[in-house]
């Protein structure tokens, strides 16, 4: 089994790249390696891949140091000629597609780069998938698409026409868009809908990192909707063991008049309160928030709770890591990573 992992250099990408390689997997790994956030994390995720700054280059072929049945590329999803080439040469036979322009509140403020990355870039992927055969698609959606659902804990059998956000629309737009591939052409295609996904080397825009360097810095830390927020935390090895399961189980496009499309929450089960979790980084990270309180933003959903039945009946797991252990495991990582590197925002000093 040959497996490109786009969006390899980043947060859930990186992770998912070194577990299946580890398990033996042969991997292509792609990243446009943006700037959305600090490229030097991406960079030093690849660097724990094997992958070296100084090699890469759009388009050439780089063999990781570390890992033998790894290769990676620099390459952008919205580039179609780039993909056609990497598909005729490496052939994969499943494609896990993780690359998407993230971030609910920036996509507000650029639209357009939401539409050519998470609409154009998919159906390119898809596209490449269609004249190759490829055996399996799994994409990143997210819990974002239940928009204004107030009706919890979220299932895939709800509705998800009323989104809050352009990001959400674009990852309901995927959602659609695989149905049909996956009607019209037999792909087997399963989408993923992400909680909050947090742990080691996460984003440096998501809320975890942003409230741990403050509470580092004695920064204020910006809590929305006065702190009555909650959101289903989800560990990151949760959602990687979870991806690397469905990889392995895939799905039976055989079944007489049954569509090869399917969609599954990705979450905890366990809806925390924003100033619960504030408070397990203030006792781990030996530190006290400072905490300034604002209203709602426009693009936010209050509250968010998965229902994993679904996925539990298909592979036999549910993501069960308790949010304190998730919290420690990620304050261990973070106080050791930002001691001595230098970040978007600088040096952080962490005693």
């Amino acid at each position: 089994m040959k497996i490109l992992v786009t969006g390899s250099a980043g947060f859930i990408g990186f992770h998912l790249t070194r577990t299946l390689l580890e398990r033996g997997e042969v991997v292509i790994g792609i990243d446009n390696i943006n700037s959305y956030y600090d490229v030097g994390l991406k960079y030093d995720r690849l660097y724990e891949l094997g992958i070296e700054k100084e090699e890469i280059q759009y388009r050439k072929v780089i063999q990781s140091k570390k890992y033998p049945n790894f290769t990676f590329q620099r390459l952008d999803i919205t580039n179609k000629k780039d993909l056609i080439s990497l598909f005729n040469r490496e052939k994969p036979t499943k494609v896990c597609n993780l690359a998407a322009q993230a971030g609910v509140r920036f996509s507000i403020s650029h639209p357009d780069i939401y539409l050519k990355s998470n609409v154009e870039g998919f159906l390119n992927l898809l596209e490449e998938c269609r004249k190759h055969q490829v055996e399996l698609f799994i994409y990143a959606s997210s819990s974002s698409v239940y928009g204004l659902n107030r009706e919890q804990p979220y299932t895939t059998s709800q509705r998800t026409d009323s989104p809050m956000s352009l990001y959400a629309a674009t990852k309901k737009t995927n959602e659609l868009i695989a149905h049909t591939y996956s009607y019209l052409y037999n792909i087997p295609t399963i989408g993923l809908r992400f909680f909050t996904v947090y742990g080691p080397w996460g984003r440096p825009d998501m809320s975890p990192v942003i409230f741990a360097k403050s509470i580092i810095k004695g920064s204020p830390i910006n809590i929305y909707n006065h702190g009555k927020m909650y959101r289903d935390f989800t560990y990151i090895d949760d959602i990687v063991h979870s991806i690397s399961l469905l990889l392995k189980v895939g799905i039976d496009k055989h079944k007489q008049d049954v569509i090869p499309y399917e969609l599954y929450n990705i979450g905890n089960g366990n809806s925390v309160c924003i100033m619960d979790f504030i408070s397990m980084l203030e006792l781990y990270l030996g530190k006290k928030a400072n905490k300034q309180f604002l209203p709602k933003h426009d693009a936010d959903m209050i509250s968010t709770l998965a229902d994993t039945a679904d996925l539990m009946r298909k592979i036999k797991y549910k993501p069960t890591t308790p949010v304190e252990d998730g919290v420690r495991c990620f304050s261990e990582w973070f106080i050791e990573y930002y001691r001595t590197k230098i970040s978007a925002d600088k040096y952080i000093a962490v005693s």
